[in-house]
């Protein structure tokens, strides 16, 4: 596979300024860096993306990936990002086909930071299919979101950012991408499965932000089964993905989800959902959801010991 040459444009991602509390008092927090990057294709002026810069070469990749305007990594001889004039200049190996027409129409979507998509948004979703044997255990649902839960991320340094993750089924984060818009980071996403070569039909998606339409085609475009919110979603998101039979699930917080489209798809575990997040063992160590949900799964699947469901029967009585 020709991969294309890029440069590892870089730039900080948040920055400090001065606030002043109710109380008058000063303080430097920090906040997240936004800033325009002007992609060019062949020469010509394409579109302008407000973003962090955390992965400006994979957000290009990904954003032309899911308007559709390249249909393989190898279509790209080339991308590269100069943050001291904001523009990214991509370089094609054979030109894209009837650009001037694939980019007359412009959708302006309900994405943070104002996204936007060429052409009619349910263009080619007909053709797509999902694979249909994929499935999630309940439990792969609460690893996702207990990851998510104690990533590291600019959000609790800065806020004002959405974040965006890939997962395999069994809960391992493959990549983990903030943006000032979830658009932005779900093409960031789809730039890199590409770059690595990997499939979305036995992932899992997660987003902080909204399961619109745009973000369950973009799913869907690049395959995945499984798109997970802590938010909810919208009418058009739910009818897509149930054209789709994408499985969505929204408010995925703690032990809380719910399942709206394909259940199907989900294998539920719902002794789980009484373990609490957070279990105090012996000493009073804590241990963290992942753990528990482990033992839990141990204890569900453990055969009972007669002795003991004997003697809690004789003091039941006594």
């Amino acid at each position: 596979m020709r991969l294309p040459e890029m440069t590892q444009a870089s730039v900080p991602l948040t920055q400090e300024v001065e606030a002043i509390d109710e109380k008058g008092r000063r303080s430097l927090i920090h906040i997240p860096a936004e800033r325009p990057l002007t992609v060019y294709v062949d020469k010509r002026e394409l579109v302008t993306l407000m973003t962090l810069g955390g992965a400006p070469e994979a957000l290009v990749l990904g954003y032309l990936r899911n308007q559709r305007l390249v249909r393989s990594v190898e279509d790209v001889a080339s991308i590269h990002v100069d943050w001291t004039v904001g523009v990214a200049a991509v370089k094609t190996r054979n030109g894209v086909s009837d650009i001037e027409e694939r980019t007359a129409r412009k959708v302006v979507t309900t994405g943070c930071g104002q996204g936007s998509v060429f052409g009619d948004l349910m263009d080619e979703v007909d053709d797509i299919v999902l694979p249909p044997a994929a499935r999630l255990k309940q439990s792969g649902v609460y690893r996702i979101v207990e990851t998510i839960r104690t990533l590291q991320s600019i959000y609790k340094q800065a806020g004002s950012v959405h974040g965006c993750a890939l997962f395999t089924q069994t809960g391992e984060l493959l990549y983990f991408v903030e943006d000032v818009g979830r658009h932005n980071a779900v093409d960031s996403i789809a730039g890199k499965m590409w770059l690595d070569g990997m499939a979305g039909d036995d992932k899992v998606f997660y987003t902080t932000g909204r399961l619109t339409s745009e973000m369950v085609i973009k799913g869907a475009q690049m395959s995945i089964p499984f798109l997970l919110s802590r938010s909810g979603t919208t009418q058009m998101g739910h009818s897509v993905a149930s054209r789709l039979g994408m499985t969505l699930l929204a408010r995925c917080t703690g032990r809380h989800f719910l399942l709206l489209t394909s259940p199907e798809r989900l294998i539920p575990e719902p002794e789980l959902a009484t373990v609490p997040p957070v279990a105090t063992l012996g000493s009073g160590s804590l241990v963290d959801t992942a753990s528990a949900v482990a033992a839990a799964e141990l204890v569900a699947t453990k055969e009972p010991d007669p002795k003991v469901a004997t003697d809690s029967a004789v003091a039941r009585e006594g």
